[in-house]
């Protein structure tokens, strides 16, 4: 979701007030992710070197992302949405990590829409958490190295209980994963847009994903 302070920049307001605005953005993606009946939605919310920000930035960013959590867990319970998360979450503030468990709790038992923030989240950090774990269960002889396969890796990365993505949108214009499911992105068709996250619309999310409908996706095979 990027493009939050380039959109405060060019209003000559504070970074912050552009996190706000894609605040918005954020539920209008989730609405419209709704309404197309689609099944997951991840939000790359605060990557792991987010935390190389400016303390002051990192702190408000923080309790915009309570404050988010406790003013939507009502819409999010309305609309059957499940909050889930991925990433090194105890890096988070104690009170984030309270709010963030406590919507999760309360969301559980809603059947619609998964939508999983990652947080505190790197790609190539998630393989290295990955490959710890399959030593780990190597070593209490849960499993056999000959086991491991494309299939077993990826039951320990913390994507385990989602499927790969279909698509991915990037705002902004920019043209890289930036250390975004890495792993998982293996066939994910890309949609780039020049829009900044602040002014992406539901509208913006139909075009991506009518735009996906044409494409043809063949994960290495012929037509």
């Amino acid at each position: 979701m990027d493009g939050n302070g380039r959109w405060a920049k060019a209003r000559g307001l504070p970074r912050i007030k552009g996190h706000e605005a894609g605040a918005q953005a954020v539920r209008e993606c989730v609405e419209g992710c709704g309404e197309l009946k689609v099944e997951y939605l991840t939000l790359y919310a605060f990557s792991a070197e987010n935390w190389q920000r400016p303390k002051g930035e990192i702190l408000s960013l923080m309790r915009l992302l309570e404050k988010f959590l406790k003013e939507k867990t009502p819409e999010l319970i309305e609309k059957n949405v499940r909050l889930q998360a991925i990433g090194r979450l105890t890096d988070l503030p104690e009170s984030s990590q309270e709010q963030l468990h406590k919507t999760i709790e309360q969301t559980a038992g809603n059947n619609g829409l998964t939508l999983i923030l990652a947080l505190s989240y790197g790609g190539r950090l998630e393989i290295i958490d990955g490959i710890k774990s399959l030593l780990r269960a190597i070593e209490l002889g849960h499993i056999d190295k000959g086991m491991i396969d494309v299939e077993m890796f990826s039951k320990h990365l913390y994507t385990r209980y989602y499927p790969d993505p279909d698509l991915l949108i990037r705002t902004s214009g920019e043209m890289r994963l930036s250390n975004f499911l890495l792993w998982q992105m293996s066939y994910t068709e890309l949609y780039v847009t020049p829009k900044l996250w602040p002014d992406f619309t539901k509208k913006d999310l139909f075009a991506a994903v009518e735009e996906y409908g044409r494409r043809q996706r063949r994960y290495g095979g012929v037509e």
